[in-house]
């Protein structure tokens, strides 16, 4: 069974959180920010929806909001690290990586 969730970055509590239609927290990812980088630090999704997609969209929201506001991140999660091995147009986002060549 397929679900769709929604990710929001939690600011006061410094994670990103998926919830399903019903508003119920599906998983969650830890942050720790600074003015110019973002450290990814774990990644939890709850054991009721594990294997449903959960993490890549954690995964994928974090990546695509850190972007968004022009920063780069530092992944010491290891579930976040795998994910973006698979995924190798988010590499530009880590702290290390060579600017992007990409013109907005």
């Amino acid at each position: 069974m397929s679900t769709d969730f929604v990710v929001t970055r939690d600011p006061n509590q410094q994670r990103y959180e998926a919830s399903d239609g019903e508003g119920q927290i599906a998983g969650f990812v830890d942050y720790q920010e600074t003015s110019e980088l973002i450290v990814l630090t774990h990644t939890e999704v709850d054991q009721a929806f594990e294997g449903r997609g959960v993490g890549s969209a954690l995964a994928r929201a974090a990546l695509d909001d850190i972007r968004e506001r022009r920063l780069r991140t530092l992944v010491i999660c290891p579930f976040i690290l795998g994910w973006m091995r698979k995924h190798p147009e988010y590499r530009d986002l880590l702290f290390n990586a060579p600017p992007s060549t990409v013109n907005d």
